[in-house]
């Protein structure tokens, strides 16, 4: 399997798939590349390079015990772009991974980058503060820090089964295979990869990242997401972003790569397309 030296001598697993101007996806907590499958299979076929990457202490990278925050998650990134020389890349990151996003343009600037898009994704900043009121309370984080030390596998089944997908919304059918898969994925990330990482996506700010950005950006998030509340996340980033386009579908949870992949692949694509090199 194919592996690169994070920023720390980690090892980090990537897919690399199709040829063409390179794409690399940013996946959610506590998932891996596989949630992303598919988007790389789709933008594959339609001629880009599509490269998904295991996220540091998640899926097949090393379960390395130190660095598991947003600075370090950006600067894996950054050696996955370098070691593999990508250039006029556009990068997607869903939920955590749009922070992950976010800080990679604020540390390492878009010299390599043409494009971003944000999806469900937890910039600008999660936390509810003195200086962030409209936030999500402390107390809903320390509920899954707490679920996490209780039962984690349990948290897993109840996040998928629950808002992940929306699948306790009236009249919602989420398949017995896409919650598993959740499951399954969640399993797979270190203990405490997945632990440390709870205070990564919720209490990092995000506001001066997002200042930095210089590039197209595409910000898509469902006005029905319960993980990463639209007026939190994807409203707030794109009056961030200058000149960024929001997308927002209609009644969608947060799991729309799942939920809503056809629909995000096409908008993807599309978005894909309207770059000249």
């Amino acid at each position: 399997m194919p592996f690169i030296a994070g920023s720390d001598a980690n090892e980090i697993f990537y897919k690399d798939w199709g040829t063409g101007r390179p794409v690399v996806l940013a996946h959610g907590w506590p998932l891996n590349s596989d949630s992303w499958e598919a988007q790389q299979l789709f933008l594959a076929d339609n001629g880009y390079r599509v490269i998904a990457h295991d996220r540091r202490g998640h899926g097949r990278s090393a379960q390395i015990w130190s660095g598991n925050d947003m600075d370090h998650y950006a600067d894996d990134l950054a050696a996955l772009i370098q070691a593999l020389d990508l250039r006029e890349v556009t990068l997607i990151g869903f939920s955590t991974g749009g922070g992950e996003v976010a800080r990679y343009i604020g540390r390492h600037g878009t010299d390599r980058v043409a494009q971003a898009v944000l999806v469900s994704a937890v910039p600008p900043f999660m936390l509810k503060t003195d200086d962030n009121p409209g936030g999500v309370p402390i107390e809903v984080f320390d509920g899954l820090r707490q679920g996490s030390i209780a039962d984690r596998s349990q948290l897993y089944r109840d996040l998928a089964d629950g808002p992940f997908f929306g699948n306790n919304r009236p009249g919602a059918n989420i398949s017995q295979g896409m919650r598993d898969s959740f499951w399954h994925q969640g399993m797979q990330a270190g203990h405490k990869n997945a632990y440390d990482s709870i205070a990564a996506f919720s209490a990092t700010d995000f506001r001066d990242d997002l200042a930095r950005f210089d590039v197209p950006t595409l910000v898509i998030h469902g006005d029905d997401d319960q993980v990463v509340p639209f007026d939190v996340g994807g409203r707030a980033s794109a009056a961030l972003i200058k000149d960024a386009e929001l997308k927002t579908y209609a009644g969608a949870p947060h799991g729309i790569a799942d939920t809503h992949k056809q629909q995000l692949n096409e908008d993807l694509l599309a978005f894909l397309n309207t770059y000249k090199s």
